[in-house]
């Protein structure tokens, strides 16, 4: 059987089907003897309903008929599954085919080829780094966090299809991939300038660590991937074997990542609290709390405007729960949640389903969290962390106020 032929026996089965659910689940149908009435208003609303579901065969016929180039079926199948999403105007919302939604759980696994950048959909229709991902050809190429994304090998892309670019921006190590950044300065003005970017291996190394003056534990953390949990508790471990009296905690460019794994790292620091909740589209909430067992040291925490979503809910448990003070500057402001949902055939559809609130009942989306000291990162850093202890000054005001509380 051809493409074509299943395409319609598809969308024809979906009509019949559209329009039995329709009448079972929605009809109260008046008996008279053995006929069955149906009312004036449900007779419309079933016509409505047929008229909107025979168009797509109706638009399909024109194009067969009269399109100038050759296009797949399976395109057009994934273009009214990915229109339906898009319609919600929610640039978090998304339908993956199989092949995208591969690339997507890549991310998750911590391990891929590409170019080690975090993005995501803007509201003002662009695709927006977050942050690149600390030692990978993004960063050395000069990405920085607020770029924006306008073209891949010289096609541009928006926020409605970020997710063709990622995986146009990821593939084989060792093979070159252009992307045109828009950068927008503190003054306002704007550049438009290509870089081109050597893929390798990702390796999201989520978790490093040491010491600090001999007393001061220090741990950050990238990303909250899979194995970021079981990273930072080998790493907490370590950094009290070693005597640590207090303790850094650097989430600045952290796009975030899975919300358990926040979660999780916010139950081993706070003891017996909220730290998070959500609320859906029935005011329906659901907290998540920690329990009272926690690691009882004096705690600051590093952000910055690339800290976003699950880094902020962190952060946020933190400041709200009185556990420690956030340095840096503000965070990005990402408070939505989406949930994800595997369709049979290996393709996806990410949802957002909630928003969520700090304990105190903050939904920073769109606003970011404000640190209780604000440090702007001087310009002739070269980098951040333990590396570049000497010249990070938000790192040392970090310990400085740390050296406060111990």
């Amino acid at each position: 059987m051809s493409k074509k032929k299943m395409i319609v026996i598809f969308v024809v089965l979906l009509l019949v089907t559209n329009l039995a659910t329709f009448v079972i689940g929605n009809f109260v149908s008046v008996s008279m003897g053995n006929r069955v009435v149906i009312q004036k208003n449900e007779y419309e609303t079933l016509s409505d309903l047929y008229k909107d579901n025979s168009k797509i065969l109706q638009i399909k016929s024109v194009i067969d008929e009269m399109y100038l180039w050759e296009v797949e079926d399976q395109e057009l199948l994934d273009g009214q599954l990915k229109g339906m999403v898009d319609a919600l105007g929610d640039p978090y919302s998304i339908y993956m085919t199989q092949n995208e939604y591969e690339s997507f759980n890549m991310g998750t696994d911590g391990i891929y080829g590409g170019i080690g950048i975090i993005v995501t959909p803007e509201e003002d229709g662009f695709i927006t780094v977050v942050s690149p991902i600390e030692d990978t050809p993004g960063e050395r190429a000069g990405i920085r966090s607020g770029d924006k994304i306008i073209k891949v090998e010289g096609k541009e892309y928006f926020s409605d299809s970020m997710d063709e670019a990622v995986s146009l921006m990821r593939g084989e190590p060792d093979t070159e991939v252009v992307i045109t950044i828009m950068r927008r300065d503190k003054e306002g003005n704007t550049e438009t300038f290509d870089i081109e970017i050597t893929r390798e291996i990702i390796r999201l190394e989520s978790v490093k660590s040491g010491i600090i003056q001999d007393d001061i534990g220090y741990i950050r953390l990238t990303a909250f991937d899979n194995l970021t949990y079981e990273d930072f508790m080998k790493a907490l471990m370590d950094v009290q074997s070693k005597g640590a009296k207090g303790l850094v905690l650097d989430l600045r460019s952290n796009p975030g990542g899975l919300l358990n794994v926040s979660v999780d790292i916010a139950d081993e620091l706070l003891g017996e609290a909220t730290v998070v909740y959500t609320e859906d589209k029935n005011e329906n909430r659901q907290y998540e709390k920690s329990d009272s067992k926690m690691v009882d040291l004096p705690l600051v925490v590093l952000v910055n405007e690339g800290s976003a979503s699950a880094s902020e809910i962190l952060a946020g448990a933190v400041r709200d729960n009185n556990r420690g003070r956030l340095i840096g500057t503000t965070t990005f402001g990402k408070g939505l949640v989406q949930r994800i949902k595997d369709l049979p055939d290996g393709s996806g559809i990410k949802l957002t389903v909630s928003e969520y609130f700090t304990p105190n009942g903050t939904n920073i989306h769109g606003i970011g969290i404000e640190p209780d000291v604000v440090v702007e990162l001087d310009e002739d850093v070269e980098g951040v962390g333990l590396d570049y202890l000497e010249q990070d000054n938000q790192l040392i005001k970090a310990i400085e106020v740390l050296r406060e509380d111990m």
